[in-house]
């Protein structure tokens, strides 16, 4: 007798089926975009999953008709590293996810594409489809891009030193795979060449060689991110870039495509209010099923070289914030400068979750670059924020302060004397500073400029006597605006 639960869950598949099955070739990828919350998987919805929150969705699908999974070894630390296969076809295509610990956007978005397949195998026919959704467990474990004895396995593939490393290299091997879709996340300050756009997703057919030879495999590459491209733009246009093909002799993607699999890199970046890279996971999951139907019915042998060769490069000209024409005093002179602000990601101790600390990374004439945020400084006057004069006696009596009133009357931090040490980041636009830790310039000390490379941004701008905007820890706030909840006011 078939569960209760179950079969609400059949009926839930088989109405959102019911379009799939009986629409054609150009309505395929509208209808994954549009139905995908139907297929995305809600036991993952940040970055920062483990591999012991994977084990339970592996288990779930051993007992899904088609699906095989197979362990075919363990990490340096003993963690277990599983393959994922569905399909029955003669042509092999193999996907791995996370060989570095911190790009998990791509792993997030094969278990959405698990759900979809339990329902809808008949766009893989012809084809034996194998997933390695976590190839580097113990660097996800930290967060981290490395594996356990601090190997990129992406620089292994030619001595093979890593066990995860030899797992990939065998995989690839043993099925002789045809295609292969080397799976990352690149940092989200990469834009669309001479855009403002961020590279959202940006695509790389590998060369073999340091010539960057042309061959039908690699064809093959080119031909299927054409096709990829198409269904992403129409969801995120102009946000796609093209990886820069220097070929990398120890890479494994460029060696893949060397042993003569089609391979097709994805690097997942950035997209406005996505840090956690929810809508990104999406276009993974629409643009590999895309592929992935192509390869099926070789619909992708219809694309153009060209195609792939016309999205525009890679770009690294972004900021999480720019600040334009900044007018500010030093030492008897005025310099008016723009600000290429970023936000760092300060992890908690168990790399679960984390803060923001904005640094200054670029000053000076920025006019060819970009900000997920642009802030116009012209015409407001500079104002160098100040620590309000009252020391706090505990947490709670900074929970009463009125902070847009504090803003307005020029400052910017607080101290506090009892402050828990747990406590880095608070939710309001202000800083807490340690009274301790102020340091008072010296008779003969050159003062430092208001706005310095590398530091904290933290200041005022003012109109007509009045704070209009607050910039605390790289954030701006307009101050007669609503607070964020941001965790963003800084613990120093």
């Amino acid at each position: 007798m078939i569960p209760i639960k179950k079969i609400h869950t059949m009926t839930k598949y088989l109405l959102l089926l019911l379009p799939l099955l009986s629409m054609g070739q150009e309505n395929f990828d509208q209808l994954l975009f549009e139905q995908y919350e139907g297929f995305r998987e809600s036991a993952i919805e940040n970055r920062r999953f483990k591999h012991q929150d994977i084990q339970p969705l592996l288990e779930d699908l051993k007992n899904e008709d088609g699906f095989t999974i197979t362990n075919l070894g363990n990490s340096i630390q003993g963690r277990s590293i599983s393959m994922v296969s569905t399909g029955s076809g003669d042509v092999d295509v193999l996907l791995w996810s996370q060989m570095h610990g911190d790009e998990s956007t791509a792993t997030m978005a094969m278990f959405d594409i698990f759900n979809y397949l339990k329902e809808n195998k008949e766009i893989l026919q012809g084809l034996r489809v194998h997933f390695i959704p976590m190839l580097n467990p113990d660097g996800a474990e930290l967060f981290q891009r490395r594996n356990a004895i601090g190997i990129d396995i992406n620089r292994d593939a030619l001595r093979l030193q890593s066990p995860e490393s030899r797992i990939l290299k065998a995989a690839r091997d043993s099925l002789q795979a045809d295609f292969g879709f080397n799976l990352h996340d690149q940092s989200r300050y990469y834009n669309a060449e001479k855009t403002s756009k961020p590279a959202t997703l940006s695509f790389l057919a590998p060369a073999f060689n340091f010539e960057k030879d042309m061959s039908d495999k690699r064809g093959y590459s080119m031909k299927i991110i054409a096709m990829m491209n198409e269904v992403v733009q129409k969801h995120a246009k102009g946000q796609v870039g093209r990886y820069s093909d220097a070929f990398e002799p120890r890479a494994f993607g460029d060696n893949m495509q060397k042993w003569g699999t089609s391979t097709i890199l994805i690097e997942s970046g950035g997209h406005p209010d996505d840090r956690e890279k929810q809508f990104i996971r999406k276009l993974n999951y629409l643009s590999i099923l895309t592929a992935l139907k192509g390869i099926s019915d070789q619909s992708f042998k219809a694309k153009s070289t060209k195609a792939y060769w016309d999205i525009p490069r890679n770009d690294r000209k972004l900021f999480d914030l720019k600040i334009e024409n900044l007018t500010y005093p030093y030492l008897g002179a005025s310099y008016t400068v723009d600000l290429g602000i970023i936000y760092n990601e300060f992890e908690n101790n168990s790399h679960s979750d984390f803060y923001l600390v904005g640094k200054i990374v670029d000053i000076g004439d920025l006019s060819t670059h970009y900000g997920y945020e642009t802030l116009s400084a012209e015409g407001f006057k500079f104002k160098t924020g100040e620590t309000y004069p009252t020391i706090l006696s505990d947490f709670e009596e900074f929970k009463e302060l009125d902070i847009p009133q504090l803003l307005q009357n020029g400052y910017t931090s607080v101290s506090i004397n009892e402050l828990p040490t747990e406590i880095k980041f608070v939710t309001a636009p202000i800083n807490i500073v340690d009274i301790k830790k102020i340091q008072i310039p010296r008779n003969n000390e050159m003062p430092r400029p208001p706005v310095s490379f590398a530091k904290n941004p933290t200041f005022l701008l003012t109109k007509n006597d009045r704070v209009v905007y607050a910039v605390v820890n790289g954030f701006v706030y307009r101050v007669d605006g609503p607070v964020n909840g941001v965790k963003n006011g800084l613990v120093e």
